[in-house]
C-alpha cells in the first residue's frame, strides 16, 4: 500500500515519545507541500480554482454537500442554510450554493 509523505511521518511519529516533536515533524512536510503550490506561479492554486465555479443553484433552503459524487473523494456531510442573499459557503470544499427563487 502506498503512502503520503504526510501520512509515514504521522507512522514513524507515532512511535516517537514527544507530542511536540510529532507535531514539528509534521508541520514541516505541511509547510514545504504548501510552499510548493506558492513557488509555481503558473499553476493556480486549488481556492483559485474553487472560486472558478459558479454558486451552485439549488430549489430548497438547506442543501447538503458533500464536496463530490464519490463518496471516496468528498467529505462529511455538512448540511447548509441558504436563508441570505449572498451564496453560502460550504466549509470543507468551498463550493458555493445559493436558493433559486421562482417567481410566478
Amino acid at each position: 500500500m502506498a503512502y503520503s509523505g504526510v501520512l509515514k511521518t504521522l507512522i514513524r511519529s507515532s512511535c516517537l515519545g514527544s507530542t511536540t516533536r510529532n507535531f514539528i515533524l509534521v508541520s514541516n512536510q505541511i509547510s514545504n507541500h504548501t510552499a510548493k503550490w506558492m513557488q509555481d506561479t503558473s499553476k493556480k492554486s486549488p481556492m483559485e480554482l474553487i472560486n472558478e465555479v459558479p454558486p451552485i443553484k439549488v430549489e430548497g433552503q438547506i442543501v447538503a454537500c458533500e464536496g463530490d459524487n464519490n463518496p471516496a473523494l468528498g467529505h462529511p456531510i455538512e448540511f447548509i442554510c441558504l436563508d441570505l442573499k449572498e451564496p453560502a459557503v460550504c466549509k470543507y470544499c468551498g463550493l458555493r450554493y445559493v436558493q433559486e427563487h421562482h417567481h410566478h
